[in-house]
């Protein structure tokens, strides 16, 4: 019998994921927060649920959607810009109170590497996190809630800045002067190895870990920015000259690597 795997938020990551496991044989059921796009989830094989989870409470048929669920992703980033903020680990805690209502107990969080602040050198997952900014710290709450709880096997993945198709950011700093920061290293991964390093983790049964999520590539900033918006023909951003030998957070996929598996896709266009 499939596993049945439900992925929770069907957005930029998650609705390529669950088509990915779809295609691996898996059994799998996807929410989305709009009527609109059901359709599509159910073209892609996708079993579609409308949920909207909010600090609120849960909007959605949240019991037939856990209904025999083997493993949960969850994929439902921070929304804590611009006026519409809302607390995250609110909206985290309505969703384990449901989860505590199922039998459940393989479950994946997708998180960021926010959660180390502006810690500097090497960082892997045996790193003691310092976030800085309020998504960090809201996120590392999040965390603990499922990590600590003991009837759930809780796998952290914490992904640098994500990159893919309609989505880099030079289109954001292209034209901008005065950056600071040029000299450190980007922390970066292509869409096609958050899915991979995803469903190495399910079919491996790493279950109970914590995972970086970046490519082992780390070029310095101005440079590598630099040269994406040539190839893109935008224009250069600009840094401010701050010397040499700084470089910033350099984070590492230790625990991924050191299993013998490696990323796929570079981040260099």
């Amino acid at each position: 019998m499939s596993k049945k795997i439900g992925v929770l938020g069907c957005g930029w990551l998650g609705l390529p994921l669950a088509t990915q496991l779809v295609a691996d044989g898996f059994v799998v059921f996807g929410t989305t927060t709009t009527s609109e796009k059901i359709p599509e989830l159910k073209q892609k094989g996708i079993i579609p649920f409308q949920v909207a989870l909010s600090e609120n409470g849960i909007d959605g048929d949240m019991e037939v959607f856990f209904f025999e669920l083997d493993i949960l992703v969850i994929n439902v980033p921070p929304k804590l810009r611009g006026g519409n903020a809302e607390n995250y680990v609110r909206k985290m805690q309505h969703l384990h109170t449901a989860l505590k209502k199922t039998d459940l107990k393989h479950l994946i969080f997708v998180s960021s590497t926010s959660v180390y602040g502006d810690l500097e050198g090497e960082i892997t997952e045996e790193t003691v996190p310092e976030p800085k900014t309020e998504s960090g710290t809201q996120l590392l709450e999040s965390e603990a809630l499922f990590q600590n709880d003991t009837d759930l096997e809780a796998t952290i993945i914490r992904f640098g800045g994500l990159i893919g198709p309609d989505r880099h950011p030079v289109t954001l700093l292209s034209k901008k002067q005065n950056l600071s920061g040029g000299n450190d290293a980007i922390n970066l991964i292509q869409l096609e190895d958050c899915i991979h390093l995803i469903t190495t983790i399910i079919s491996e049964g790493y279950w109970g870990e914590i995972f970086n999520g970046v490519y082992p590539d780390h070029p310095q900033k101005k440079d590598y920015y630099t040269r994406e918006a040539q190839k893109r023909g935008l224009p250069q951003p600009e840094y401010v000259d701050e010397g040499s030998g700084r470089r910033g957070k350099v984070v590492v996929s230790k625990n991924f690597m050191e299993k013998k598996h490696t990323f796929r896709t570079p981040v260099a266009s």
